[in-house]
């Protein structure tokens, strides 16, 4: 065969493959499926009255919500300050090889986990009922400062103490997971090297845990911004309570709902971005390189190059952790 005739066929090598992709038409009808809904969805939105759009649109700035938002936010941060700092605690109490130590964190989260946080809340609002006053002093001796408990305790203090207190234990357990995630050899080179043991905890365990604490600790950051939709059994004006005192004036019960949902959800997402790019923070000596961000995402879509899926995908150009 002369190899004229052989056309675009090299001899000793195999012909091209022609590769056929694979056919999904599960991914189509489940797509079509989810459209379909989703434009139902948007036609009972626009289209149902009941929903009054103008009245949100009236309330969505109303002044009494704006007061009950910016009470949301302070309980959220607040509370969450009190259930990190409590929280670490309780953790290295816990893994203390004292028995008093470990036995009273133990403790403490057996009750604050195993008793609903509505419950809690109530019992700070009322316990003005089990002690009139509050005394600081000498054990079973004089008090040196005293006051009435509805008074030291408002409502404010007590739905930071029901919501901080509580989340206490739960961050106690997720700081717990993230402190023994780290192999014991860290520690023991760290108390070759001279360390103490506080030293060794906050330079050498909690830097290297924090990647397993982030994500679980976003997470109850979100979860406590919607909690604080409780403390509205106690009477205190948060979003939710201050939604509810002018719908019970103007009997608007779905509008202001609305209302309430429309910043419930700005706010998480807010947060869940914030997340994301903490999380991004302490990938960074756990992955080769990171994964694009969103907008980086959004930039090489537009700019026709490939955007990667996988997890640890390198991305020409942000290798090492760039970031927008």
């Amino acid at each position: 065969m002369n190899p004229s005739d052989q056309g675009s066929v090299h001899p000793g090598r195999p012909e091209t493959i022609k590769a056929v992709p694979v056919r999904h038409p599960g991914r189509w009808v489940g797509a079509a499926v989810v459209a379909v809904l989703a434009a139902m969805l948007i036609h009972a939105l626009i289209t149902n009255s009941q929903f009054q759009w103008d009245v949100v649109g009236k309330y969505l700035f109303d002044s009494s919500i704006m007061h009950g938002l910016g009470v949301t936010l302070e309980l959220t941060f607040l509370s969450m300050a009190i259930g990190i700092a409590g929280g670490v605690t309780l953790a290295i109490m816990r893994l203390s090889p004292n028995p008093v130590l470990s036995s009273t964190a133990w403790f403490y989260i057996w009750v604050f986990r195993g008793t609903p946080v509505l419950v809690q809340l109530l019992f700070w609002n009322f316990l003005g009922s089990l002690w009139a006053n509050i005394s600081i002093g000498i054990p079973f001796g004089p008090a040196f400062w005293s006051e009435p408990t509805n008074q030291a305790i408002p409502l404010f203090v007590a739905a930071l103490l029901g919501l901080g207190l509580n989340e206490a234990a739960y961050m106690a357990e997720i700081v717990r997971g993230g402190i023994q995630s780290v192999p014991l050899g860290q520690t023991e080179a760290a108390h070759a090297l001279g360390m103490s043991q506080f030293k060794t905890m906050r330079r050498i365990i909690l830097p290297q845990a924090m990647r397993v604490i982030i994500p679980p600790t976003g997470n109850e950051t979100i979860s406590m911004l919607k909690t604080t939709s409780l403390v509205s059994a106690i009477s205190l004006e948060e979003l939710l309570r201050a939604g509810q005192n002018i719908y019970s004036r103007t009997f608007q019960t779905i509008p202001l709902l609305l209302v309430v949902s429309i910043w419930y959800l700005l706010m998480t997402s807010i947060l869940t971005v914030g997340q994301y790019y903490v999380e991004r923070h302490y990938a960074r000596g756990a992955n080769r390189a990171l994964p694009p961000t969103p907008l980086q995402r959004l930039r090489r879509l537009f700019a026709g190059k490939p955007v990667p899926s996988a997890k640890n995908d390198v991305v020409p150009g942000i290798e090492g952790g760039g970031h927008v």
